[in-house]
């Protein structure tokens, strides 16, 4: 099938309330189009100066979600346009990030990520980091950031039952956090799953999936 075809197969079972993010990483223009073509607008890019170039060549009403793992001398780069950060895991990337929106006159969106899986190669905070994260004054006094909720990833593995437990941990965090409301922290998105388990995700509570390889094919 076609990448359109693809993203369109995809796109009817999901359920109404969860957001596809279309992963474009290191995919060209060319095929970007073709699933923009369908009416899709949200695309994923793990490489902030790959996701400039595209920016540049793609329609202006292009959603570019950053999702892959964020160096803080890279947020001045895209913080002109992206619409929202997945990955973001200390104060000091949140401070950047307002830093660098406040130069846009914007307000950026991000989800903190979450440490779920048991491998160690994975990013993210354990549940007290967030907590402590969340009461930080520091954080607190952010303007130009919204925190919209969680991500995480879950252990890469064909055991269906681990993946569902760490997805089921970290929808049970996004609840326990959701009575959090503050002007620059309120959860909406709750962003797990990938081609692999995007199935389990959403049986889980996923708000948000972020799918490459099964609309794009496999490199």
């Amino acid at each position: 099938m076609s990448i359109a075809e693809n993203l369109i197969a995809i796109t009817s079972e999901l359920p109404q309330h969860v957001t596809l993010v279309a992963v474009s990483k290191t995919w060209p223009v060319d095929d970007i189009m073709q699933a923009y073509g369908t009416g899709h607008r949200v695309f994923g890019e793990n490489k902030i100066q790959e996701m400039s170039e595209k920016q540049d060549a793609m329609p202006k009403d292009t959603q570019w979600h950053m999702i892959g793992h964020v160096q803080t001398n890279k947020v001045k780069l895209m913080a002109s346009y992206v619409t929202l950060i997945h990955g973001v895991d200390s104060l000091k990337l949140l401070e950047e990030i307002d830093k660098q929106a406040k130069k846009n006159s914007r307000t950026i969106d991000c989800l903190l990520q979450m440490h779920i899986a048991a491998e160690d190669t994975k990013f993210g905070l354990d549940e007290s980091e967030l907590e402590a994260l969340v009461n930080n004054n520091a954080f607190k006094n952010l303007k130009n950031v919204k925190v919209t909720g969680l991500m995480g990833m879950a252990t890469f593995t064909n055991d269906e039952n681990q993946i569902r437990k760490e997805f089921t941990q970290l929808k049970s965090i996004y609840d326990r956090f959701q009575v959090v409301s503050t002007e620059n922290c309120a959860f909406k998105i709750l962003s797990m799953g990938m081609s692999g388990d995007y199935k389990i995700a959403i049986e889980c509570g996923s708000t948000m999936v972020r799918i490459g390889s099964s609309i794009f094919g496999r490199r």
